[in-house]
This record gives C-alpha cells, structure tokens and sequence, in this order.
C-alpha cells in the first residue's frame, strides 16, 4: 500500500521563499519513495511524501515551522492509494 502525507504552511506575507527554502532543508528520517515540494499563491508551501506503508503506520513529517514563517498552523492530511482498475 502507498500512504501519502501532504503538510500546507501559508507563510507570513512576504517570507513565502523563505518558508519554501525552510521546507526544502528539512530532511526526514527516512527516505520516502517520493517527495514534492510545491508552492502557491498566498506564500504557500505544499510538500507531499509517498511511503509504502500502512495508512496507520508511524511515518516521519515536517515539522512545525518557527511562528515568524508562518500565519497559522500547519496542515496535514493523509491518503492512501487506491487501485483504479
């Protein structure tokens, strides 16, 4: 099974690069089968990690950014792949 975690910070207006560039460094501890990171209008950052796991099973994330980055906390969301035949 593949397991997709998505992780969206909105960067505080006129950090988005420097959100982006922050995003970018982080390194996981592990290495998923993918990752794409991706940006947006609003200082958006999206970064999008696929593992092939469970969708329950314990997979490392992003972590929250410093507050000066960021307007809000961040968001996360997790999908699991579907076979569509």
């Amino acid at each position: 099974m593949t397991v997709a975690l998505m992780w969206e910070a909105r960067a505080v207006p006129g950090r988005g690069e420097d959100l982006l560039a922050w995003a970018r460094a982080q390194e996981l501890p592990g290495e998923p089968l993918r990752r794409e990171t991706l940006r947006a209008s609003q200082d958006r950052v999206l970064v999008i990690t696929w593992w092939d796991a469970t969708y329950d099973a314990e997979l490392p994330e992003l972590p929250e950014p410093g507050g000066e980055l960021v307007t809000r906390a961040v968001h996360r969301w997790r999908f699991e792949s579907v076979d569509a035949g």
